[in-house]
């Protein structure tokens, strides 16, 4: 099977030969260390493979942590393996390309301002470092077990791609080749090839292929990818290999030790027929003439951090940015949003029709030119009131917001603290909701409020996932039982009311593992008060002052 691989490779090689532009590129595979008192003889074979190399090459690629492989399973391990690995393989990177006249990738260890990162370094052909890669994907056990620095992960950035002597290559390493979703961005920067440092341990071989010609396919690029074996025998990892744009696997080490030299020109593309009346196009040409709004998950810039990972302390724009624009309404959200806020908060009742809607109050007088119950009104009855008018003349006309509103707008843009009305709601009213949550994708962005504790237990059966937060009790905001309740209904947080709790009830609340909000703060020094308490979030209606003063989003 390998034999039949490279003949085709080496068939696809004279093909290509025709543009002139022909490189090798040369992929190592070291053993695993599955002792991690073995880690040296893996990487004394990566120092001894790149001494072999010779100068008829023109590209070298070397897996993962290649100075330190997955035998670090604490920061100190790491540390152990980084100290004295790093600079000697890096050091031996760096020469291998000055001798060979070649571009040298490898991935280990880059120690930043800001902390050690997973980096794939790019030596150029005189030896010096012509680029990095940083991971754009840890795994939760690199920066929450390991302590590499993830702080970057959450920002804004472009697909990564290096310009080197006239080839544009980009990366994906490890965890990146799952997120399918990036591949489009990669391509939209037109890559010649891919370079994936890699481990992708518990993945079979077949599944290895799979992902690398469907890189390489929806990319428009080679893939060129280095692994290590976890054993010559092992049907799962390893698969170092070279895929070209055509989704033709032109070489494959599966689980050999080893080395595979793949001779292409990176600049060739492949073009297949791109539909009736359009002319020959790359696979990703082809795909960007036909998308869609509202088809895809939210992606790249619309998604915040949810609510596992967003800031421990943060603000909350109560209703909406509400000082400045009627409350419970898209422009109070859209505001906030605008201006940063990782955190909203809104109110839902249900209608007489079972719809969902925002507003606070059970009754329509003090924010619409409406009369009466929100649940004794239909959507439609509802819809042609007033909600902006009695805010400012500026707002008039606006309208009731849906539920399905927000999410369609703003979901995965902001953390949602979602207080739900009432009492125990109607099964389908509240199944509606969750469904709504569901289908918008938002699950992980959003939680519930609600000072019920009836309501508490029904939406713990109905959505146990979704985290709840335990508000004050009906009219008696002083109820000095919150965190008692919260425990009870097993709650992973409280909102405690001000005035009404003091520095031992955040004590108590944080003792037992909740986060703590407050409700509320429009006043600068106050907020900055309550976070020297201990608070989590702050719930403001004024979000841009309270933000400018706190530093807090």
């Amino acid at each position: 099977m390998l034999r039949k691989r490279l003949l085709a490779a080496f068939a696809l090689s004279l093909t290509a030969a025709a543009f002139g532009g022909n490189m090798k590129f040369c992929v190592l595979q070291p053993p695993y260390a599955h002792d991690p008192a073995k880690l040296g003889e893996s990487v004394q074979w990566e120092l001894d493979a790149l001494a072999r190399c010779g100068d008829d090459l023109d590209v070298i690629v070397l897996p993962e942590a290649s100075d330190r492989q997955g035998t670090a399973t604490s920061p100190a391990a790491l540390s152990n393996a980084v100290e004295r690995w790093n600079a000697p393989l890096l050091a031996a990177c760096s020469a291998t390309a000055k001798r060979c006249n070649a571009v040298v990738f490898v991935n280990a260890v880059d120690k930043t301002p800001s902390g050690w990162r997973n980096t794939t370094f790019a030596y150029g052909r005189d030896g010096s470092l012509v680029g990095k890669y940083d991971k754009a994907h840890l795994t939760a056990g690199e920066w929450r077990n390991l302590g590499l620095d993830a702080s970057y992960m959450w920002d804004w950035s472009e697909p990564a791609v290096m310009d080197v002597d006239g080839v544009r290559y980009a990366f994906l390493t490890c965890y990146d080749f799952y997120f399918y979703e990036g591949y489009a961005n990669i391509a939209r920067k037109k890559p010649d090839v891919i370079i994936g440092c890699s481990w992708q341990r518990s993945d079979r071989h077949d599944a290895l292929e799979m992902f690398g010609r469907f890189v390489a396919y929806s990319t428009g690029a080679y893939l060129v990818r280095s692994s290590v074996s976890l054993g010559e025998d092992s049907p799962l990892g390893g698969c170092s290999m070279v895929v070209a744009p055509a989704g033709e696997v032109l070489g494959n080490l599966y689980s050999r030790v080893g080395s595979l030299v793949v001779e292409f020109d990176p600049k060739a593309k492949y073009l297949k027929p791109a539909g009736f009346g359009n002319p020959p196009a790359t696979h990703p040409e082809y795909i960007e003439i036909g998308r869609r709004p509202w088809k895809y998950r939210p992606g790249g810039s619309a998604i915040v951090p949810d609510f596992a990972n967003a800031p421990a302390k943060r603000l909350c724009a109560h209703r909406g940015f509400s000082t400045i624009a009627p409350e419970n309404g898209m422009a109070a959200f859209g505001a906030a949003v605008a201006l940063g806020a990782a955190e909203i908060e809104f109110d839902l009742w249900w209608t007489k029709d079972g719809e969902i809607v925002s507003i606070h109050d059970p009754t329509l007088d003090r924010v619409s030119n409406g009369t009466g119950r929100v649940y004794e009104h239909t959507y439609a009855e509802l819809a042609a009131l007033d909600f902006g008018a009695k805010k400012s003349e500026h707002f008039k006309g606006t309208r009731i917001v849906r539920f399905a509103d927000i999410l369609a707008k703003f979901s995965q843009h902001v953390i949602m603290n979602v207080h739900v009305k009432g009492g125990v709601w109607d099964e389908k009213n509240i199944r509606k909701v969750i469904s709504l949550i569901d289908a918008y994708d938002a699950r992980r962005h959003v939680y519930f409020m609600t000072e019920h504790g009836g309501l508490q237990d029904q939406l713990a059966r109905v959505a146990p996932d979704i985290p709840r937060c335990m508000g004050n009790s009906g009219d008696n905001k002083s109820s000095p039982d919150i965190v008692d309740r919260a425990i009870a209904h097993k709650c992973q947080m409280v909102q405690l009311f001000k005035p009404y709790f003091d520095q031992a009830l955040v004590d108590k609340a944080k003792a037992a593992g909740l986060r703590v909000n407050v409700f509320w703060s429009d006043d600068p020094d106050e907020a900055k008060k309550f976070l020297g308490m201990g608070v989590d979030t702050i719930l403001t209606n004024d979000y841009q002052p309270v933000s400018a003063a706190t530093g807090l989003r």
